[in-house]
């Protein structure tokens, strides 16, 4: 099937309106329409007469494929989404629905990347040589004393930050707003910045050398030429300072309610998964220096 083709399906336009009247991301509506576009291409059948069968085989060939099962999760949603559209809006029969029996295969859990205090001075003091090093040297404290997602640091903007109390308000999912805060060395850091890079003509705290707010791409760039004159095996990214950040609070005795506001958890559950990070290192240096648990020594 051409992309023309599928664009001329009635109910997948209707389907197209419907989500675009959903606030999603440009993201998220970009992914709707090409995960339908590879189904129906594979499939090669109109969307009325899809039968559930149809949907076992093209799962089966997804893992074939070897498709991960985060790609399979968000494909099976997207048309678990578009067929309950079609059964709502009476353009089918329940009879006809062919996704009830169909799972959604389990994500694979991951533990979190993060890094040892160690590798975050080495970070910071690289940081410090770059050609805009105090904005540099900033994003990396902010990164880690707040816990912020980058998207979140981009869109900081100057009247956000109460100096006195060292708290931030940021804009986090679906823009809400919770607090965030920052130490001395964060401060002080801020503070020599906008000495230098304060701007009247733009109400953000971190911009680009043309004066434009930076993108999430450009901090991301940022940290990837820091990373490149270091030997740190992690692959650093601003997600993994996020992670080092809950990692840190959490080994240093920080209740784990208190972590879950601070980097705008809507659920505990996405929160625990740091806590299986710390047992993890505890597990590490038990086994490291406990004296009675190896028998042959």
């Amino acid at each position: 099937m051409s992309k023309d083709e599928f664009k001329k399906k009635k109910l997948i336009n209707e389907f197209t309106k419907y989500i675009k009247g959903k606030n999603y991301s440009n993201l998220t509506l970009k992914s709707y329409i090409d995960d339908l576009y590879y189904f129906y291409s594979y499939v090669k059948k109109d969307e009325l007469s899809i039968k559930e069968n149809d949907v076992r085989e093209y799962l089966t060939y997804l893992n074939e494929k070897e498709e991960k099962s985060t790609s399979v999760r968000r494909k099976i949603s997207t048309l678990k989404t578009f067929y309950k559209f079609l059964y709502i809006n009476n353009y089918m029969d329940k009879k006809d629905y062919p996704m009830t029996r169909i799972a959604v295969p389990k994500t694979e859990k991951r533990l979190p990347k993060f890094i040892y205090y160690n590798d975050l001075l080495e970070i910071i003091n690289e940081s410090s040589k770059t050609n805009d090093n105090v904005r540099d040297k900033l994003i990396i404290e902010m990164l880690y004393a707040t816990g912020v997602r980058v998207s979140e640091l981009v869109n900081i903007k100057i009247n956000d930050i109460d100096f006195e109390n060292k708290r931030i308000i940021v804009h986090g999912k679906g823009n809400k707003e919770r607090v965030v805060y920052y130490g001395d060395y964060a401060k002080e850091v801020l503070e020599e910045y906008l000495s230098v890079h304060y701007r009247k003509d733009t109400e953000y705290l971190f911009v680009n050398s043309k004066g434009y707010k930076l993108t999430d791409r450009g901090v991301r760039y940022i940290i990837d030429k820091i990373m490149d004159k270091l030997s740190i095996k992690t692959h650093v990214t601003p997600h993994v300072l996020r992670h080092t950040f809950a990692t840190d609070m959490l080994n240093n005795g920080c209740d784990i309610k208190v972590v879950q506001e601070l980097l705008g958890h809507s659920s505990l559950r996405a929160t625990e998964i740091y806590t299986h990070v710390t047992n993890e290192r505890l597990k590490e240096v038990y086994y490291t220096y406990f004296p009675r648990q190896n028998k042959d020594e």
